[in-house]
C-alpha cells in the first residue's frame, strides 16, 4: 500500500503521517519544508524511515504542483491513498505569481491540480481512496464564481476560507461522481477546531473568535483521528463522495450537496488551471 499527504510537516497532518507510516509499505510526504520534512522522517523508527520519500511542492505554485506529481510518478505505478491535508488561513489579500488568490490556490487549486495527474496511478490501486480535509466553516461559505480572485469584491479571510472548505467538499463529490465507476472513493471531512498554529495570523472579527474558544480546542492527535481512520477503514461503496466528523458521516451544507455549484467548480477550476492540465 502507497500513500502521499500533503501538509505533513505540523499538525493533524504530522499526527497523520506519523501515525499511519507502519500501516503503508511506501510513503510520499508531499511537502515545502525539507528540513522540517527531514526532522519529521527522522523521529520516525529506523525501519519506518526508509518507506518515506520526500517531494518538494509549494501548493501555491503551480510548476512545483506538476513537478511533485511527475517525481512520485517516476517513483511509483501505483498510488492507493492521497490525503489532501494542507491549507491554511490568510488575513490579507495575497496574489500568487500564478495571478491567483492566495487561500483559493494553498487550499483548492494546489489539491485539484495534484490530484488531477496523480489520477493515473490511483486508478491503478485496487481500492483508490482521496481524502480531502475540510471544515465545518464551509457552512459560512458565499461564493461568487466570477470573482473566484477578490479582483472586484473586497477581500474577507474567514469567507475566503469558508467558501474553498466548501470547495474541498464540492471537489470530494465530484471525484466520486465522475471516477467511483473506476473504484475511486472520495471523502471530505471535518477534523475539529485544532489548537495549532493554524489561526495565530488571523486578526478582527475571527481573530478575536478564536482566541476566545482556544480553552475548548482539541489537539491536533484528537483532530487527526478521522483522517487516520478514513485512510485505513474500508468504507462501504455507498458512502462514497461522503462527508465525515468524528469519524461518521455527516450531513453537510446544502451549497455542498448541490450539483450545479460542483460541476461549475469543476469547470472554473480547469480553465483557471489550464495551462498546467
Amino acid at each position: 500500500m502507497k500513500l502521499a499527504i500533503t501538509g505533513p510537516t505540523s499538525g493533524i497532518g504530522a499526527v497523520a503521517f506519523s501515525q499511519l507510516t507502519p500501516y503503508f509499505d511506501e510513503i510520499f510526504l508531499v511537502a515545502r519544508n525539507e528540513s522540517k520534512a527531514n526532522k519529521l522522517i527522522q523521529s520516525l523508527s529506523p525501519n519506518d524511515q526508509k518507506k518515506v520519500t520526500f517531494i518538494y511542492c509549494d501548493l501555491t505554485d503551480m510548476d512545483t504542483v506538476v513537478s511533485a506529481a511527475k517525481s512520485i510518478k517516476e517513483k511509483t505505478a501505483i498510488l492507493d491513498v492521497l490525503i489532501n491535508n494542507a491549507g491554511g488561513i490568510f488575513q490579507n489579500k495575497e496574489i500568487t505569481k500564478d495571478g491567483f488568490e492566495m487561500s483559493l490556490a494553498a487550499n483548492h487549486l494546489g489539491h485539484f491540480l495534484l490530484t488531477h495527474h496523480l489520477l493515473p496511478l490511483l486508478l491503478a490501486s485496487p481500492s483508490p481512496k482521496v481524502i480531502n480535509v475540510s471544515s465545518e466553516a464551509h457552512r459560512a461559505a458565499k461564493v461568487d464564481f466570477n470573482d473566484l480572485n477578490y479582483e472586484h469584491k473586497k477581500f474577507s479571510s474567514f469567507l475566503s476560507y469558508a467558501n474553498v472548505k466548501l470547495f474541498n467538499i464540492l471537489f470530494t463529490k465530484s471525484l466520486s461522481e465522475k471516477f467511483g465507476e473506476k473504484g475511486l472513493r472520495a471523502f471530505a471531512l471535518h477534523p475539529g477546531v485544532v489548537k495549532t498554529n493554524f489561526g495565530n495570523e488571523t486578526s478582527g472579527l475571527f481573530g478575536f473568535f478564536w482566541k476566545l474558544s482556544a480553552p475548548f480546542m482539541i489537539t491536533a492527535e484528537e483532530g487527526a483521528k478521522t483522517t487516520i481512520y478514513l485512510a485505513k477503514t474500508k468504507i462501504d461503496s455507498l458512502k462514497n463522495g461522503y462527508y465525515f466528523k468524528k469519524s461518521r458521516p455527516v450531513k453537510p451544507s446544502s451549497e455542498a450537496n448541490s450539483k450545479k455549484m460542483r460541476d461549475r467548480l469543476w469547470k472554473e477550476s480547469e480553465i483557471l488551471l489550464k495551462k498546467w492540465l
